[in-house]
């Protein structure tokens, strides 16, 4: 029998203890016949003749099943061991040591792995290490991944593999990934069991809520928490509970103009429409590179192939780069703007659609409001007025309007290159506004809203509260926030500088963020990290920034852990829906990232030690609850209680995940649409269920007051005069702009070998020209320096950048001690970003201006 410690109720009748032993049995006969991964707690019910609820009385979930059932044989080994020694000669120590080998491999012979050692056996995983989200075929010995190919029968992926998803197996096998909690003692870290951990983050967190209130708690979330369930299911929690202000993300150095952009037009900041790369027959890319990138805010497996199709069916790609990337080299024409001037070329181009009177609404136009006004806005951005500032000639910009103009059908996307400037904001909304002129946005072949699995219940179009910015601002800068987030960019004054608006940030809660490397100057944020009262950081490494932290959390690699895309799947060129369950079982000592978060979250609020389920029980209770009074939901009227009796899962997670399934556009509405989407139904479709192309939604999405598409809100009008403004103004020497790499995701994955080394290297590109004039020389090293600091990176001589811009790629730095990342330090690179010194925003998202940036360079003698 288990030790009671093991169990949720440790049996006490003689009655209890049989079903007990029923479950264990069922347990072990199962995963002898289906494997751990196709394992259930109602599959277990039903071949042991008890009701779901005995299962639960004694397991939260299947994986405390089957360690209460390693626990029984590992007792019973034990006793049989015992047993044959007592039978044993005395001084018999072969016999003895037979006996132990014959009694071990006997064990082994009832588990999945035969006596000669582990076999090879796949599981399927969703790749969590881009937006690309391609299905994963992995190749397991024992419970390490050894291998990793494109799932063939991946309904969205179709077998697409790229080099990051091939070292799965490398980067989820990383042997400086913690494997145990840290926590701080007299100025060290040191391994920690999880339930230290946890009392150190309630005796940290709580007395600064308390005594200086909630928003000197301060939560940044990383880049890393879309690509995992529990990043997309926990932090909302989180930050609903401690009504916290202080809230940071990589949004704010990435993608922020396109939530503030589609909130201010659509009334919603995450309906964002992606191009219809499958079908549409003309594609203007700006300021990406998916080539290498595998697509951002446009989830797309493949994304080159498709643009390669898009040329094969006769279509045509245009891209506008100040480099020549690998996604340029495919296009039909690339054109080299100046880095930030972006938002000057898409006005000229919308001015050229109403002054030849190419403005076709379609059928868009009965959803749009302010098109007089629109157009007057945009008068005086003419081709000959941006012609000088954007370095694109006045004719070729003429010529851009009137191909999108006459092709049949066609789309404008654009991404970080053109969100990480001055008028990132404008820029964004622009790319909307072409797209509206054309009548291209919401039909096929153009830019559609898709609708994910997980999407809340529909509701009837009509107006909704709009989007606002501006509620609350920085105490420091008196920066807006926008979408609850202040700028990262501030996030190192709000903890160093006091003011009288209020307290600085006293403490703070890292989960997947590594700011440091990502946010402007981090060699300010080292030292604000460090006077910090308190810090718990969630990551799997000690980094750059988690080093600073007074406890370290680390959940587990990806393939023992869980995978739905929340985010992604509403950003995918078709909609789909799949879920991955851990390809191997939680390794023992190892927390699961889901529960890490439910604990802290719990710590953080003044409830720690409370059973972490809890935390998924109110969400489902509090989500029923609503659920039930709008009368536009399929369970309008419905008993909550009976409604969450009927969810299925093993873990709170997969409930909550049967949940959304159940309200969402697609779901059952438990019971009402009998073939709708259930966990039950998407468990039984391992490669995941196709939903179908994306399709015209609306007015279904818009959330704004007017119920329409507001083409001019008056944050965007009262911003334009700065794009005047811009007409005017040139750079005076070199600016500054990023790159990506096929092999790279941010600053994640440079202490994996597989991918690092030969391109992906943190070198400076410099034009011929500007490398003669300077006397830098090819693999030299150069001196790079910005208003934040200065930097020393060898140089390569490129024509792939235009004359006037150098690039230096992001996510490098790895040189600061008191990490623990040995291959990342051995070619650590230099953090671009500490040119930057965080003043340069985009006002209206408060986005880092990244690009466009002015830098000197000069030979290092």
């Amino acid at each position: 029998m288990p030790h009671a410690t093991s169990l949720r109720r440790a049996p006490v009748q003689r009655r209890s203890a049989e079903r007990l032993t029923r479950i264990l049995d069922a347990c072990a006969d199962l995963l002898d016949e289906v494997g751990y991964d196709a394992l259930s707690t109602r599959a277990v019910a039903l071949r042991a003749g008890v009701p779901i609820g005995s299962v639960y009385r004694f397991f939260g979930n299947k994986r405390q099943m089957a360690d209460a059932l390693a626990q029984r044989n590992l007792e019973r080994y034990t006793e049989r061991v015992t047993q044959r020694l007592k039978e044993a000669q005395r001084g018999d120590w072969r016999g003895a040591m037979d006996a132990v080998l014959d009694e071990y491999l006997s064990m082994k012979r009832t588990a999945a792995d035969p006596p000669g050692g582990p076999v090879s056996r796949t599981a399927l995983r969703i790749c969590p290490l881009c937006e690309a989200t391609c299905g994963l075929t992995l190749t397991i010995e024992g419970t390490r991944v050894t291998g990793a190919r494109g799932d063939r029968e991946d309904v969205f992926s179709k077998g697409f593999i790229c080099p990051k998803g091939a070292s799965f197996g490398a980067v989820d096998g990383d042997p400086d990934r913690l494997r145990t909690p840290l926590v701080r003692e007299n100025g060290t870290l040191r391994e920690a069991t999880w339930e230290e951990a946890f009392d150190a983050v309630a005796a940290g967190l709580r007395p600064v809520v308390e005594r200086y209130g909630p928003d000197a708690l301060g939560v940044v979330l990383g880049n890393p928490n879309v690509h995992t369930m529990a990043g997309g299911l926990y932090p909302p929690v989180l930050l609903g509970a401690l009504r916290t202000r202080s809230l940071f993300t990589a949004s704010t150095v990435d993608q922020m103009p396109k939530h503030v952009s589609s909130g201010l037009l659509f009334g919603d900041a995450h309906a964002i429409p992606v191009p219809d790369l499958d079908h549409t027959d003309h594609l203007l890319l700006i300021g990406a590179n998916p080539l290498e990138s595998n697509g951002s805010l446009c989830t797309a497996p493949d994304f080159p192939g498709k643009l390669k199709a898009l040329k094969a069916r006769g279509g045509r790609l245009t891209v506008v780069d100040p480099r020549r990337t690998r996604t340029a080299k495919l296009a039909d024409r690339h054109i080299a703007i100046r880095p930030g001037a972006d938002a000057l070329l898409l006005a000229a181009m919308a001015t050229v659609l109403f002054e030849e009177s190419l403005v076709d609404l379609g059928d868009l136009a009965p959803h749009l409001q302010g098109l007089p006004e629109l157009r007057d806005a945009l008068r005086e951005f003419t081709p000959e007025a941006v012609a000088e500032a954007c370095d694109v000639d006045a004719g070729l910009i003429r010529t851009l309007a009137r191909e999108l103009a006459a092709a049949p059908t066609a789309a404008v996307y654009a991404r970080i290159g053109s969100c990480t400037v001055p008028h990132g904001t404008l820029a964004s909304w622009l790319v909307d506004v072409l797209n509206i002129l054309t009548g291209n946005l919401d039909r096929p072949g153009g830019a559609l809203f898709p609708q994910a699995a997980t999407d809340k219940t529909p509701r009837p179009a009509g107006p909704g509260r709009g989007f606002a910015l501006g509620r609350w601002h920085s105490r420091v800068r008196h920066l807006p926030e926008a979408k609850g987030e202040l700028p990262l960019s501030a996030l190192a004054e709000e903890i160093d500088t006091a003011t009288e608006a209020g307290e600085p940030i006293r403490a703070l809660v890292v989960v997947a963020a590594n700011p440091v490397l990502s946010a402007p100057d981090g060699r300010r944020l080292d030292k604000a990290l460090d006077s910090l009262d308190f810090m718990v950081s969630v990551d799997p490494y000690l980094n750059e920034t988690s080093r600073h932290a007074d406890v370290v959390l680390p959940p587990p690699p990806p393939s023992q852990s869980p995978h739905h895309d929340f985010a992604f799947n509403t950003l995918a060129v078709r909609n789909q829906v799949r879920y991955s369950r851990p390809a191997v079982p939680l390794e023992p000592g190892r927390m699961a990232e889901t529960e890490i978060l439910a604990r802290l979250t719990l710590a953080a609020i003044g409830m720690h030690g409370a059973d972490p389920g809890a935390v998924d029980a109110m969400v489902i209770e509090q989500t029923l609850g609503k659920a039930v009074q709008e009368s536009h939901s399929p369970v309008h009227g419905r008993d909550p209680k009976e409604l969450a009796a009927q969810l299925t899962g093993d873990t709170g997670p997969e409930r909550r995940l049967d949940l959304m399934l159940r309200l969402g556009p697609y779901g059952d509405g438990f019971g009402v649409r009998p073939d709708g989407l259930t966990l039950d139904r998407l468990l039984a479709h391992p490669h995941g269920i196709d939903l179908g192309p994306l399709r015209p939604r609306l007015p279904q999405p818009l959330k704004t007051v007017s119920g329409k598409v507001e083409l001019l809100p008056e944050p965007i009008a009262g911003d334009l005069p700065r794009l005047r403004a811009a007409l005017r103004e040139r750079p005076a020497g070199l600016v500054l702009v990023g790159r990506r790499h096929l092999r790279s995701n941010n600053s994640w994955m440079h202490n994996v070998p597989a991918l690092t080394g030969g391109s992906n290297r943190c070198t400076l590109h410099i034009h011929p020209e500007d490398a003669e004039r300077l006397g830098v020389r090819d693999g030299a090293d150069v001196r790079v320096k910005g208003a934040g600091g200065e930097v020393v990176a060898p140089a390569e001589v490129t024509d792939g950048v235009r004359p006037g811009v150098v690039s230096l790629p992001h996510g490098w730095g790895h040189d600061r001690p008191g990490t623990r990342m040995s291959h990342a330090v051995r070619e650590p690179g230099v953090n671009v970003n500490q040119l930057l010194d965080g003043s340069l925003l985009d006002p209206l998202s408060g986005n880092a201006v990244l690009n466009g940036v002015p830098v000197e360079v000069a030979a290092q003698l």
